[in-house]
């Protein structure tokens, strides 16, 4: 039994039913969850369009001398949810329902480890099962920011719902949801400030959140970090956040003000208090590493277990709480996360997996930075988007790749390789001795391998080869 239709809880019901097991699927809300409905598919739908803007801005730079747009945001909108609505039979109760899962659109409660209360508005009915994977995500936060419940506030869940765009737009949070929608409220024409108590995108390294801001600011964003926010005011009929930065105070007046100042597990008023299931210091259910909770037969994955928020993330523990629920008295695997990626679609997009420079300085580890500019990528001069870099780290004097960091347009696309590469532990060498079509975005690849091979060179070979060669010329 899943409880939960979003990522982790689609692909563990899909898994069970795979192996023909019996899987009854339980959504109170929405089938496909945050994702689909108010996360990564109409965030990208959006970003989309701030790209094509963003493209029409530059179009001089091709030779085009009249490119001009103008913003209708209600058909934006529109768009928005016209693409949700396509995406959404993938996730469909009629798709699953054919692929031989049982779904029952009500609220779990869980009575017991074997027992689950279902309530729909035909009624209530307890049904039995050998075991329980709860995935049942998570939610944003909204801050105890004074004055909060007098002003228009909008979270990721609810900013789909404006039918008007913000002409100022305050952004709370300087993660990934947050940098991605105030640049794509900016490029629509949006007057967007963003507050941080801390920096930007806090997970990646100094040079990559330099290349990022500098973006967000080309695209209008103003950036207020290292801020504190004190209060929400309303003065004459005008809504305004007070915030204080460097001891100085300013009155910030916005239209609408979006939280993104993180997202909280939900865990409250499925049963887990009465069974006395733990919670972690995030707020999220203690699991093992085979994803079991104190009851041996209950798992969890997804956003309410943690530890990433990622959309792949719930996907990947979804097969280890499938596999284990149904085989864990054959046989038990541990969830890896040695190799987790994760792309910020910002413009220009900051892609990562394995250790960053900073990680890898804070932890002792030793290692060797090799870079490649894409401004000497072809591919990347002839787009007009010459900008940015790959990072990889290595163990020093050898091509083990311990983490890649890629900051650039096409940045996500271009890191799939080197996923590939570390979690079946192949080096630069098998990237660099690889025949990448060209002109790609894909031979950033090569060249960074290249890069490290020039650097790692056997300088006594060269040098006799050097001999050999003036020896044969006589």
């Amino acid at each position: 039994m899943v409880i939960g239709a979003g990522a982790a809880g689609l692909v563990t019901a899909y898994i069970a039913a795979a192996v023909k097991a019996k899987v009854t699927l339980i959504e109170g809300h929405r089938m496909g969850g945050d994702c689909l409905n108010t996360g990564c598919v109409p965030s990208k739908t959006l970003i989309r369009v701030a790209r094509l803007l963003r493209d029409l801005r530059r179009a001089g730079e091709l030779g085009i001398s009249v490119a001009s747009a103008q913003v209708d945001f209600a058909a934006v909108m529109a768009r928005v949810r016209s693409v949700v609505r396509q995406v959404e039979p993938h996730d469909s109760v009629a798709r699953y329902t054919g692929l031989g899962v049982e779904v029952i659109q009500g609220q779990a409660r869980i009575t017991s480890p074997w027992t689950v209360k279902v309530s729909t508005e035909a009624g209530q009915q307890t049904l039995t099962t050998r075991a329980i994977v709860i995935a049942t995500g998570a939610a944003p936060i909204i801050p105890a920011i004074p004055g909060i419940e007098s002003v228009r506030h909008a979270t990721s869940d609810t900013v789909w719902s404006l039918r008007e765009k913000p002409e100022r737009l305050l952004v709370l949070g300087g993660g990934p949801i947050g940098c991605e929608l105030a640049q794509a409220f900016a490029s629509l024409g949006s007057q967007v400030t963003l507050v941080a108590r801390s920096g930007i995108l806090g997970k990646e390294d100094a040079d990559a959140v330099a290349l990022v801001a500098a973006g967000m600011r080309a695209d209008g964003v103003r950036l207020l970090t290292d801020t504190d926010t004190l209060r929400c005011e309303v003065v004459d009929g005008e809504q305004r956040l007070i915030v204080r930065q460097a001891e100085l105070e300013e009155a910030i007046p916005f239209d609408v003000l979006l939280c993104a100042t993180g997202r909280k597990a939900r865990v409250t008023g499925f049963g887990l208090e009465e069974l006395g299931i733990t919670l972690t210091k995030a707020g999220t259910i203690q699991v093992n590493d085979c994803l079991q909770t104190r009851y041996p037969n209950i798992y969890a994955c997804g956003d309410v277990a943690g530890p990433y928020q990622f959309t792949h993330t719930a996907a990947h523990q979804a097969w280890y709480a499938a596999v284990n629920a149904l085989f864990g008295g054959l046989k038990s695997f541990k969830a890896d996360y040695r190799v987790i990626p994760w792309v910020t679609f910002t413009s220009p997009e900051v892609a990562r997996v394995g250790l960053s420079e900073a990680e890898a300085q804070a932890q002792g580890i030793a290692h060797e930075v090799t870079r490649f500019a894409l401004a000497d990528l072809d591919r990347a001069i002839t787009e007009g988007a010459a900008h940015g870099y790959v990072k990889v780290l290595t163990p020093p004097g050898k091509d083990r790749i311990l983490g890649v960091s890629i900051v650039g347009e096409h940045a996500g696309e271009m890191l799939a390789e080197f996923t590939l590469a570390m979690k079946h532990s192949l080096g630069l060498n098998k990237i660099l001795s690889t025949i990448h079509p060209y002109p790609t975005w894909s031979e950033a690849a090569k060249y960074a391998a290249g890069e490290w091979k020039r650097a790692h060179a056997p300088k006594r070979a060269l040098a006799w080869l050097e001999r050999f060669h003036a020896w044969r010329r006589g």
